[in-house]
């Protein structure tokens, strides 16, 4: 029989700091351990399995004296009715550990999406919108949650949140609260993926959420740029080129090609083929992710021969302290002309005058404006971009654009015998 150790008092206890292993008696092999660093915590030996096992049962002073010798009694009796206390206790720590790893707010969880899915977004002005609207929209309310507690009740919380611009949200910003459920379901969709919730989604829309909201669809209202009536063009074009500087000349460029504005504040100089008289726009710079051809007519090429190119930067149209213009910078210019139009407009300008003053059918101007085919039938058959075709339509374009009668000559100055006709 091993020796029976004295029992300790409270205060004793207290006293014991020196480095060593202190039995303190009650509870056999119950002990306090003190260290060098000082530490003390709390240590129960006994045989387990017909091994002498040490086992852990807590810190000192945080767990006290009677509260070790309750955990060590409980130990014992464990061991007598056949258990592994120390196994037992690492598998709980275990469980705890697995469940606490499962515990995700719903901000940790959309964190976690947009970073996995951020290499994935062609233009990092994507993922800036996500964080943007569930920042604005959705951590007020449910940020906090645990996603596995996400439900349909707080999903309507932030679809009828009031809004600045009156009324909830779903009603007065349709179309952007539609985006942020949408953004709301997939951060729910990819939780339930990785273990962190389970059940049905509480912001999908079918047979869901569209039996208790209107459809955006008959809320939304369509709001189109505004634009440069077709035949305000060659007038505006003419007002434009007496204004200087390189945000004129890059809004000129863009009514000239009927590009988007990103594209050509970030157009380089690498992109551009004179010889040729074509701009590449490669994919990475594209909305559809698809590399754009766009024909330079001879008036479009003249305008980037005039330009000056700077040391240090490739870019077409720079800003004037260097790197990439801003969107507004283009806008700008329209206002100090005292118009309320946008840049983007002129893509709607150029449309229209496809559609109503020439017979150059649809799907050219909509390759012209690099639009996506929505028939798949009809994109998975067409290989080719009719660039040439573009170019016959895109040099009409230009000479309508700047009052200039169709001559019938080509980029290359050689005569064209299909445009030998008059673009009203």
């Amino acid at each position: 029989m091993p020796k029976k150790a004295r029992e300790l008092s409270a205060i004793e206890v207290k006293r014991l700091t020196a480095p060593g292993l202190y039995f303190v008696g009650e509870v056999p092999g119950l002990a306090l351990q003190v260290l060098k660093s000082g530490a003390r915590s709390w240590v129960l030996r006994m045989m387990v399995g017909g091994r002498r096992r040490d086992m852990g049962l807590g810190g000192y002073p945080a767990v006290l004296l009677a509260e070790a010798r309750a955990k060590a009694r409980a130990a014992r009796d464990r061991v007598r009715a056949g258990v592994d206390p120390i196994a037992q206790s690492q598998a709980e720590r275990s469980a705890l550990r697995a469940a606490q790893a499962a515990v995700l707010t719903f901000r940790q969880g959309a964190e976690r999406f947009i970073d996995a899915n951020r290499p994935s977004w062609s233009n990092a002005k994507h993922a800036a919108q996500w964080e943007s609207t569930l920042e604005r929209y959705v951590y007020p309310i449910i940020g906090h949650l645990t996603v596995q507690d996400v439900g349909v009740p707080h999903v309507l919380a932030i679809l009828e949140q009031s809004v600045p611009q009156g009324g909830k949200f779903w009603e007065s910003v349709t179309e952007t609260a539609d985006r942020v459920r949408g953004r709301v379901e997939k951060i729910l969709d990819w939780a339930k993926g990785r273990g962190h919730r389970s059940g049905d989604n509480p912001a999908a829309w079918k047979g869901n959420l569209d039996a208790i909201l209107p459809k955006a669809q008959r809320l939304k209202k369509v709001q189109h740029h505004k634009a440069v009536a077709i035949e305000e063009l060659p007038s505006f074009i003419n007002e434009l080129r007496r204004r200087n500087g390189t945000a004129a000349r890059a809004l000129e460029f863009l009514v000239l090609t009927a590009a988007r504005s990103g594209e050509v504040r970030g157009m380089t100089w690498a992109e551009v083929d004179l010889e040729r008289g074509l701009w590449i726009v490669p994919a990475s710079r594209m909305k559809a992710g698809k590399e754009h051809r766009v024909p330079l007519p001879s008036v479009a090429m003249n305008l980037l021969k005039e330009l000056p190119q700077f040391e240090g930067s490739d870019l077409v149209f720079p800003a004037p302290r260097g790197g990439q213009m801003s969107d507004m910078t283009l806008t700008a210019v329209m206002r100090r002309m005292k118009r309320d139009e946008v840049p983007h407009g002129f893509r709607s300008t150029f449309r229209d005058w496809v559609a109503e003053r020439t017979g150059y059918p649809r799907d050219l101007a909509e390759m012209a404006l690099a639009h996506t085919i929505a028939n798949a039938v009809e994109a998975a058959y067409r290989r080719g971009d009719m660039l040439e075709r573009r170019r016959e339509m895109m040099g009409d374009w230009c000479c309508f654009a700047t009052g200039q009668p169709v001559d019938g000559l080509n980029v290359n100055g050689k005569v064209n015998q299909t445009t030998l006709r008059r673009v009203a």
